[in-house]
């Protein structure tokens, strides 16, 4: 049984990869940062098996303390799934010092944070698994939001040079790039736009996040054991 760490585990894709986690018969924690009502309704649907943590990951004591409580609960975590994030669309001249700094700080400055609590036990053990969750903006580049396309750039290099570093160790690295998936960072988004969006798409329809999750938990997985290094598009082909 391995222990899983999901971070920004409370909603979304996050959410989504804690339930097939689990029911797949892994220890999750859950990481949250502001939805502390929604991550205790989705971890008491798995009695004990699910432990929910609060912790930004932009701050390295907090997350030296979500893996403290971790180990002491779960034991060490085994699997590190990087997926806390935050969304902005606005014009790059309009963008605040405060704004792009805070972009970096959740989405890499926290994988950092992570990474490195994580992998000492997974170099002991020499067996790992770490996957992140970046962007296809962050592989193409997207209009106005020049701070998010950074930050998930960021995250495929870390990805790539992690990859090489701690194969090694047997720890594997890798990263998901969804394309447009139907959470609630769309809630702003017309029916029109959703269906620009759609056609716009190969496949035709916008992604799920049981989609991407089902990814991340093939990346987690023995039968991924000789796949490190590598950025997974679920994007239905908007970018190939």
């Amino acid at each position: 049984m391995r222990t899983v760490l999901i971070t920004g585990g409370s909603r979304g894709i996050g959410a989504e990869a804690v339930r097939l986690f689990a029911n797949a018969g892994c220890r999750v924690v859950l990481n949250y940062n502001a939805s502390e009502e929604a991550a205790k309704a989705l971890a008491a649907e798995f009695a004990g098996r699910v432990l929910p943590v609060r912790a930004d990951v932009a701050c390295r004591t907090e997350v030296e303390a979500m893996f403290h409580r971790a180990e002491a609960v779960f034991g060490g975590v085994d699997v590190l799934i990087c997926n806390a994030g935050v969304a902005q669309q606005k014009l790059f001249t309009d963008l605040t010092e405060g704004e792009w700094r805070r972009m970096l700080d959740v989405h890499l400055t926290g994988a950092f944070h992570c990474c490195q609590c994580a992998l000492p036990h997974m170099i002991r053990q020499r067996w790992g698994r770490i996957v992140t969750v970046s962007s296809m903006w962050g592989q193409v580049g997207g209009s106005c939001e020049a701070a998010y396309s950074a930050a998930k750039a960021g995250l495929i290099g870390l990805t790539k040079a992690l990859a090489k570093e701690e194969g090694p160790s047997g720890v594997t690295v890798n990263c998901v790039a969804p394309g447009v998936i139907d959470t609630d960072m769309m809630a702003g988004f017309s029916e029109a736009d959703r269906s620009a969006l759609a056609e716009e798409t190969p496949v035709g329809a916008l992604g799920t996040p049981r989609q991407v999750a089902e990814a991340l938990l093939f990346l987690a997985g023995e039968r991924a054991g000789y796949i490190t290094g590598q950025v997974l598009g679920v994007n239905g082909g908007l970018v190939v």
